[in-house]
């Protein structure tokens, strides 16, 4: 059942995103100061992640102070209403050091546990500073660029234009190549941006037509994949067992047609 409550927590998070992403985009005009690495030399975290994390968690607990958190660079927390926010600060960490724009903050609030095999996306919020898009969507009441509603695309003539992504793991990196290879037959051209909640916001608004990748945190698609559904579109999980799952987002043709390549398990 839908009702106002979805529409106050994407207010919420929207108002959020937005401070927090000119945070972040403040401390990248000052320069990018790296922490840490994280899964590799590749995989990084700056002072700013860490940042603007605690500054977002920081005002959803005065706002919602019962509510649970999951982060990406702080410790879990369970809350008592039921709803936890899911909260990535800078998604495009490495292009956000590299000074490249696509990057931006992610805020979903999900009904459930932190495991998003058991989570219902209530709301997401999406904003990219650089670019100045605000991309949000409540379920049962659309996905939205600003106060354009979104649309996925239907129609893919010349072929889908799809996106994906690598692992930071040189290991992996043949396998996802091969991945490539067997979705290039209904390609028109691949783009590899390098934000997964950006790709998932552009198959939103009809800019892609489809969207692929291995081994993404829950954190990295939670407001998305809410922004590709809310805009008619399909997600799927698969492979969830392993420590590389598969996510699938596009409208509904392109979403088929990518499951029926990619989802071994429906062969």
């Amino acid at each position: 059942m839908t009702g106002d409550n979805e529409l106050e927590l994407v207010g919420l998070a929207a108002e959020i995103a937005r401070e927090a992403g000119e945070l972040a985009r403040q401390r990248r005009r000052e320069g990018v100061h790296l922490a840490a690495t994280k899964t590799t030399l590749a995989d990084i975290v700056t002072d700013a992640d860490r940042e603007v994390e605690a500054l977002i968690r920081s005002r959803l607990a005065d706002a919602r102070p019962d509510d649970g958190f999951l982060g990406e660079e702080s410790d879990a927390e369970v809350g008592r209403s039921g709803i936890t926010w899911v909260v990535d600060p800078i998604d495009g960490t490495v292009n956000y050091a590299a000074g490249i724009p696509a990057y931006n903050v992610s805020i979903a609030a999900v009904r459930g546990t932190a495991d998003p095999e058991t989570w219902n996306t209530l709301a997401g919020a999406v904003f990219a500073p650089a670019l100045g898009e605000l991309f949000t969507a409540a379920r049962g009441h659309g996905a939205w660029l600003d106060e354009t509603r979104l649309q996925v695309t239907t129609d893919t003539p010349a072929g889908a234009l799809l996106a994906t992504g690598f692992g930071y793991d040189p290991s992996t990196h043949d396998g996802d190549i091969a991945t490539v290879r067997r979705v290039m037959p209904i390609a028109r051209d691949l783009r590899r941006m390098g934000a997964a909640a950006l790709d998932l916001a552009y198959v939103a608004a009809g800019r892609l037509d489809g969207y692929f990748e291995r081994g993404l945190k829950p954190w990295d698609f939670a407001a998305g994949a809410l922004l590709v559904r809310e805009a008619g579109g399909a997600v799927s999980r698969f492979d969830t067992a392993t420590p590389r799952p598969m996510i699938i987002a596009g409208g509904l043709s392109v979403h088929a047609r990518l499951l029926e390549i990619l989802d071994t398990e429906t062969r």
